[in-house]
Order: structure tokens, then sequence, then C-alpha cells
């Protein structure tokens, strides 16, 4: 009977390191709590926002974004989305880290396997929140609140089919984009999570 009670404490203290050390090396929480608006009205200085970007509102740690950032994730956000409705993977490694293609890759090939193409048009970004951004080693990050809409409708292949959303009306999405940046390189999308 002690030696079932030490092998069981035994494994329960490797799960708990192991959870330990997942949580250390996890990405960090994209924004702590707080609303996409309650950061869009955060006390930054008046020259961090950019409204040609969306509306873009900047609240750093330890890595300074400033308008061309906001840019690029907005263009990255459109480039995406673009890629995505045309199933054109070639274009994906640029805007994604290597993860991120396979699950574009792993989606589209889930959407063909049932016959339908997920078409992604007219993106427009409504609102983007920066919640976070760090630095990792010589790797930058920076995760964003996206508030976009656009004609998000799935077609059958056959016939052209709507088979899910309207054709007729723009739907909207808030997701969490987590970018990242090596030392000189371009931001990519490393991360997706649905606020």
């Amino acid at each position: 009977m002690f030696g079932l009670l030490m092998q069981l404490a035994l494994i329960g203290g490797l799960v708990w390191l192991a959870f330990r050390l997942f949580r250390r090396n996890a990405p960090r929480p994209a924004y702590a709590g707080a609303a996409p608006e309650a950061l869009a009205r955060s006390s930054e200085p008046a020259d961090m926002r950019t409204p040609a970007s969306g509306g873009f509102a900047a609240r750093t740690d330890s890595v300074a974004i400033g308008p061309a950032d906001f840019d690029a994730f907005e263009r990255t956000l459109a480039s995406i989305q673009a890629a995505w409705t045309k199933g054109d993977l070639a274009a994906l490694p640029r805007l994604a880290t290597p993860e991120m293609h396979g699950y574009f890759a792993d989606e589209l090939a889930a959407n063909a396997a049932r016959g339908v193409e997920n078409r992604v048009e007219d993106v427009k970004l409504e609102q983007g929140d920066l919640a976070e951004a760090w630095r990792e080693g010589s790797s930058e990050y920076a995760t964003v609140a996206m508030r976009w809409s656009a004609k998000d409708v799935t077609v059958a292949k056959a016939d052209g089919r709507v088979v899910e959303g309207r054709a007729d009306a723009r739907s909207e999405t808030t997701e969490l984009w987590t970018f990242l940046r090596a030392p000189g390189g371009d931001w990519r999308l490393s991360a997706i999570q649905q606020a």
C-alpha cells in the first residue's frame, strides 16, 4: 500500500512539474481580463493612435510598437484572409509561422474533403487594440484584439450554393492575433484565439 501511495505521489509531482514548465513557456495571456474597448480607452498618448489603421491603441510592455507596426498588422489581416479565400498556401509562409501555415493547410484540406470553400472577402478592420507586446530572446511578440468585418460565406464547390453565412450581409469577428517578428524581419501571424 505504501508503494502505491509513493507511486501516485511521484506521478502527481511529475504532472505538477510538467504543468509548471508548460505554463512558464506558454505565450502570455492576450489581455488580462480587459475588454478590447477598455484597452482603446487606455491612457496612452494620442500620437500612438492611428485612425487610418482602424483605431489601434498602443499599450506596450517591453517592445515599442508604432504606427508602421499597426499598418503591418492590418495588412497581414487582409493578406491572410485573401490567401485563405484563394486557398493559396504558397502565400502563407511569408505571412504566418510554420505552425499557423500547418493549421491553415489542415483547415483548407478539411473544407476540400467536405466539398466546400470558405470565402472571406471585403475585409475591413473595424478596431484593433494592442493588448500586449513582449520580447522572448531575440524575437518580439505583439497580441492584438482584432475586430473586423467581412463578407464571410461557405459555398459548395459543386454548384456555388451558400451552405453557411449570408452572401448579402457582413459578419463581424473578434479574435486575438499574436504576431511574431525576428530581428530585422516582418511581423508574421503566430497564433489566433477567439475572443
